[in-house]
């Protein structure tokens, strides 16, 4: 695909927002009332500890109210709610967002228009990743003929370009030996316009980034048809603020990070009743926020500038610029670790084991984990399909979190497997003689 055809539906996407919304800062120094806008995405729910769960805890009004009492000025904040990165983007180097949250691809693409338009931002803190790249999914509709990423060879994939599940795509046509610039159609759509096209039939298989992929499967919308996982390469969310306000007002920056740090801890100790207040605040699906925000979920929540989040941001600068969305972007001089060290001081968490199976019963303000895919099927068997809210089974290779009832299930002797894509399961058969795949209601048959 050309520069060309790349560069324009992002210009576009831009353009709309530049005049948009409403200000920032009021007044500078000595100012006695300051309104901070925080742009954030209430649906890409890997960006929650920095949005909607934060927003619905109200921890960061909490810590600008302790700040205001010492400083004597009065701190409101502007909730502003997009469906994507790049108009947060657009109304920060309008001067117009103080802090936003996105993915990583969006991420270089607001340090590149910030330093190009003279408004330059930093990268300040990370909301939620996944080191294995399992946060962005390519799916295809229930009963596509489509068995593996070789099979999209002049078809028709829905993506938001500059998106970090654009950057996956690319990277997993490119190991398939594929060419994304000619050997598919990209088509350039938000995710709710390409899960519609997906469904009429007008795209063949969509990339999409968190909870996009997750809620189509739940739906029985969608097939999992690529787990990003497979790249093995980290994906993340972070935030992001412009310079001229981190220098302005870095009491306020400092309250945001504190605010963020407790709206983590809050989804790692309580996991379902977070779930379950995303869910109401975005109308998606409890059982699908859990899939992505819970204890064994795909996201593992941690504000800290992780190296390995660092050093794969630096490889994504090559895929843009191959792309001709950037030219080049100094992610040392974007990535600054000073304030959350600062607000924060030793803010990593404990590193997130392997996941393990869950469930999830109807009126259950928890859920159970066991030691292996087996056991999950015996418990789910025993409970009845009745009682079953969600279960939850991490792929056996890459292990990323999925509906049980939506995975593909291998039998291996007397052991259980469970695959995220058909093409994984039946790489696995493929290499394990006398292993086959089975159907999810087979399975729990069995097992019980």
């Amino acid at each position: 695909m050309s520069t060309r055809r790349l560069a324009l539906p992002l210009a576009l996407l831009l353009l709309p927002f530049a005049t948009a919304c409403g200000s920032g800062t009021d007044g500078g120094a000595g100012a006695t009332s300051v309104t901070v806008t925080v742009g954030y995405q209430s649906k890409t729910i890997n960006t929650v500890t920095a949005g909607t769960l934060l927003r619905s805890l109200g921890h960061f009004e909490e810590e600008l109210a302790a700040q205001g009492r010492k400083d004597g000025i009065t701190y409101r904040v502007n909730w502003q709610d997009y469906a994507t990165g790049a108009p947060i983007t657009a109304q920060m180097t309008a001067g117009k967002i103080d802090i936003g949250s996105m993915g990583d691809f969006p991420l270089l693409l607001n340090a590149a228009r910030g330093k190009q338009l003279k408004q330059p931002t930093r990268l300040v803190s990370v909301t939620g990743y996944n080191l294995r790249g399992g946060l962005n999914t390519v799916v295809t509709a229930p009963g596509s003929p489509l068995r593996s990423l070789t099979d999209l060879k002049g078809r028709k994939v829905s993506t938001s370009v500059g998106s970090a599940a654009d950057g996956t795509l690319v990277r997993a046509l490119q190991r398939a030996g594929l060419d994304p610039a000619k050997d598919v159609r990209k088509l350039n759509q938000q995710p709710s316009v390409g899960a519609s096209a997906l469904a009429a039939g007008s795209a063949d298989a969509l990339s999409q980034f968190v909870a996009w992929p997750g809620l189509l499967a739940f739906q029985g919308r969608a097939t999992a048809l690529y787990d990003g996982a497979e790249l093995d390469l980290p994906t993340f969310h972070g935030v992001t603020v412009r310079e001229e306000f981190a220098k302005e007002r870095p009491e306020v920056l400092d309250a945001f990070l504190r605010a963020q740090r407790r709206a983590t801890d809050e989804l790692r100790t309580r996991p379902v009743a977070s779930a379950e207040s995303v869910a109401k605040e975005t109308g998606l699906p409890a059982e699908v926020v859990y899939l992505y925000n819970g204890a064994q979920g795909i996201a593992t929540f941690d504000p800290a500038l992780r190296p390995e989040l660092v050093a794969a941001l630096k490889e994504d600068v090559p895929v843009l610029a191959a792309a001709g969305l950037v030219k080049d972007v100094d992610v040392d001089a974007f990535v600054d670790p000073a304030p959350l060290a600062r607000a924060v001081p030793g803010a990593a968490y404990p590193e997130a084991g392997a996941p393990k199976p869950e469930l999830w019963l109807k009126g259950q303000g928890s859920t159970r984990t066991f030691d292996g895919p087996g056991a999950l099927l015996k418990a789910v068997g025993e409970a009845g399909a009745g009682r079953v809210r969600a279960a939850y089974v991490p792929d056996a290779v890459t292990g990323t979190l999925w509906f049980a009832d939506r995975a593909v299930w291998v039998r291996d002797g007397g052991e259980w497997r469970a695959f995220v894509t058909r093409a994984g399961a039946e790489r696995y058969v493929a290499g394990h003689p006398g292993s086959r795949v089975t159907g999810y209601a087979e399975a729990v048959g069995a097992a019980s």
